[in-house]
């Protein structure tokens, strides 16, 4: 899920969301209006999918989370 493979289509997988994500927060914003910028992808599908994505997002250390806001990291 995390990578494509055979049976998960690159734009199913969640590195390519996680791309995608990082192509929208070229400023930091909060979830609400990340998720209300990147719900009408079709790839995106479920809330629970972007936030997985954020998830493994934060956890390689690409994006950070303060004062109520996403940003990635430099």
């Amino acid at each position: 899920m995390i990578l494509p493979t055979k049976h998960i289509d690159t734009k199913r997988s969640l590195i390519w969301l996680g791309g995608l994500i990082l192509q929208r927060l070229m400023k930091p914003q909060t979830v609400t209006s990340l998720w209300e910028d990147l719900r009408s992808y079709p790839e995106v599908g479920t809330f629970e999918r972007f936030s997985l994505a954020l998830d493994f997002l934060y956890t390689i250390g690409v994006i950070e989370f303060q004062e109520h806001l996403l940003r990635r990291c430099t």
